[in-house]
């Protein structure tokens, strides 16, 4: 599935601090230069009731937690409900994308789960892939992608030059649009 010419990136963050915001803003600026960002970014937190994405390109916010039981312990997410983001990201990738987010790298992605099945086929596809992944995860995450990933700390200036080096590996990635690409901008 991975292999050395692969544009996989994990945005390895500690618990401080916030993988999202940082990948929601990177995804915003993509489409404000033309460039389809498709996948989910998650937004609230995994251990209560609030837990959520927000799909990509519409925006659109999807409630992924379980509904409210006070006995429920740890994260709340309803395995149905990934299920079903997993398959519109699948949908909007079909229509095309330039780079696919996956909001997070968990047990179910460790275990080829989850939404596993979306970095495959985005691999597959030469899709560019960034993902977000826990510091106390990236020994798993390692594993999952056989070692073929890249390591970016958890902000902004490394996720811009990482798609500045993606854009400069891939050309064609820029070519033919009319408009100043993220890449042109980061130069």
């Amino acid at each position: 599935m991975f292999d050395a010419q692969c544009d996989l990136a994990a945005l390895v963050y500690e618990p401080h601090q916030d993988p999202d915001a940082i990948l929601r803003g990177f995804a915003a600026d993509l489409k404000a230069c033309g460039f389809r960002a498709v996948g989910m970014v998650q937004a609230g937190q995994c251990a209560d009731s609030s837990l959520s994405a927000v799909l990509l390109p519409g925006g659109e916010k999807l409630l992924l937690a379980q509904d409210f039981d006070p006995a429920a312990t740890g994260c709340r997410l309803d395995l149905a409900r990934l299920q079903r983001a997993g398959e519109r990201v699948a949908e909007a990738m079909a229509d095309g994308a330039d780079l696919v987010i996956i909001n997070r790298f968990g047990k179910r992605e460790r275990d080829g789960k989850g939404l596993a099945h979306l970095i495959e086929r985005a691999l597959n596809a030469d899709i560019p892939v960034v993902i977000a992944v826990a510091s106390d995860r990236f020994a798993d995450w390692i594993r999952y992608a056989d070692g073929m990933s890249v390591r970016l700390a958890c902000d902004r200036q490394a996720l811009d030059g990482w798609w500045r080096n993606v854009c400069l590996r891939t050309p064609g990635n820029a070519a033919g649009r009319n408009h100043q690409t993220v890449c042109a901008v980061l130069k």
